[in-house]
């Protein structure tokens, strides 16, 4: 089975930060999966599941209102991996390019009174949400992205290297 380019990514060595995941044709578009990383896989603790949820409901809200960029948003939503949200817009920008979008959504979580959308008519797990933590990882990933706002690390994904040998094998290095 072919491997996913997500799975590509060294991911002992990925930051927090703004990545580009994949660009794919659909046509004459270009598709553009951002990969909106909040914490080091495999080193920090994952973000709360309730956070998390407050976090994709009041981001993808606020996304989808900014009248600059809502015709672009195709999709904002949680990784399995509880690390990060994925970015789906169209066309291709580079991440330095999404970088006040991404850092003006996180920044309006702390403006939030409620998180949008959190009924039972409106949302599968309308009791799992914690908007106060939400708040605090917005503004611990606000604070980051600031903070590390001309370090190229946080705009380049780590690639690991695979030894691919004549039968088109792919080996992960160790």
């Amino acid at each position: 089975m072919e491997m996913i380019q997500s799975f590509s990514v060294d991911h002992t060595q990925i930051v927090p930060g703004i990545f580009v995941s994949r660009e794919d044709r659909m046509g004459e578009n270009v598709i553009t999966t951002y990969d909106i990383r909040l914490k080091r896989p495999n080193r920090e603790p994952v973000i709360d599941v309730a956070a998390m949820h407050s976090l994709e409901h009041i981001i993808a809200t606020t996304l989808r209102n900014n009248p600059d960029w809502k015709d672009e948003v195709i999709y904002w939503g949680p990784m399995g991996c509880l690390t990060g949200f994925y970015l789906i817009l169209k066309n291709s920008r580079s991440p330095q390019d999404i970088y006040e979008l991404i850092l003006n959504a996180f920044k309006a979580v702390n403006d939030a009174k409620e998180v949008p959308g959190s009924t039972a008519v409106n949302c599968g797990h309308y009791l799992m949400h914690n908007l106060e933590m939400a708040k605090f990882y917005a503004q611990e990933f606000v604070d980051y992205l600031e903070a590390n706002a001309q370090n190229p690390e946080i705009f380049n994904y780590p690639k690991t290297n695979r030894l691919e040998i004549n039968d088109g094998t792919l080996f992960y290095d160790s």
